[in-house]
């Protein structure tokens, strides 16, 4: 049995997706899945970069607005809701396009991957705290001093420094029982046909496109959005970079341009953890249609290829 196509556009914020995206979707008569953890939240419009009516061009886009802010979603929600869509799209003899930047999402989304609930992320946040906690009492030779004790044949291929796959490396062994290695021999299954197109640019560029939306969003407004979650801290929403920064504004704690300069800098780390993620885990073709725009056609013409629309 032949697998469904699905088509994915993922790469850092800022980077352009949500214009490409509609372009390809129009393309291909395909409708859009949102792959990014805080759109799915009503009344989280400019701070998600969400795309406006206007910028959809009548193309159906799905898993926005589908949640109030006081709600949690999790990797397991978009997963189960995600697969639906795919399914439903493709029954309508349109192409499903996910696009966003959340890469646990569309990771669990594209394979075979069985997440817990709330109660398994619970268990994990707790372990993680204590690894984080052993890390500061003993440092990372004491931490690799651990890892040498649960699990010997990690810590002959982990570095002593890595603290980060270190402290991995413990936390799969905490939950499972077995080595980090042993996760690694067989990789999730993909449960779809995909071509997953990744958009990025020179990081300079990319770091002043971010800047600019920022400002962009400040203009629109995002300060009104950020302080109803300030009234509700405790939301998991709340905790959204382009929304948590702006606490100490409104608590009298920091300036608005202090924290404006917050927003920029943490939104530049997080499109780097972004890129990270889909280069390490996931099969990507890169392009760069901000500064290579003449890249644009052939890989429309890729794509369409690909799809079979020819």
């Amino acid at each position: 049995m032949e697998k469904q196509k699905v088509l994915v556009i993922v790469g850092p914020t800022a980077v352009g997706k949500t214009a490409f995206s509609v372009e390809i979707a129009q393309k291909l008569n395909g409708e859009i899945i949102s792959g990014d953890s805080l759109q799915i939240y009503r009344d989280l419009t400019i701070g998600t970069a969400k795309a406006t009516l206007e910028e959809r061009r009548g193309v159906p886009h799905y898993l926005l607005d589908e949640r109030e802010m006081t709600e949690t979603y999790s990797a397991s929600d978009f997963q189960r809701k995600g697969r639906e869509m795919i399914q439903t799209i493709a029954l309508k003899g349109k192409c499903p396009i996910v696009v966003g930047g959340t890469g646990l999402y569309i990771q669990s989304l594209l394979y075979d991957f069985q997440l817990g609930g709330q109660e398994e992320l619970t268990k994990k946040n707790e372990i993680r705290q204590k690894i984080q906690a052993l890390y500061q009492q003993v440092g990372k030779e004491g931490l690799w001093r651990k890892l040498q004790e649960v699990d010997a044949e990690a810590a002959c291929v982990i570095h002593p420094n890595d603290s980060k796959k270190i402290m991995r490396a413990l936390e799969v062994f905490a939950l499972t029982g077995k080595s980090i290695l042993a996760q690694n021999v067989k990789p999730p299954a993909s449960l779809f046909e995909t071509k997953i197109i990744g958009l990025t640019t020179e990081r300079d560029v990319l770091y002043q496109r971010i800047n600019q939306r920022v400002d962009q969003m400040i203009a629109q407004g995002i300060l009104e959005e950020a302080k109803k979650l300030f009234q509700m801290p405790d939301v998991q929403a709340a905790q959204g970079i382009g929304y948590k920064e702006f606490f100490p504004y409104f608590s009298k704690e920091a300036s608005l341009e202090d924290c404006i300069v917050q927003v920029k800098k943490n939104s530049r780390r997080y499109a780097k953890r972004q890129l990270t993620w889909f280069r390490n885990r996931m099969n990507v073709e890169w392009w760069d249609l901000v500064t290579q725009k003449e890249q644009q056609e052939k890989v429309v013409a890729e794509i369409v290829h690909w799809y079979g629309k020819e």
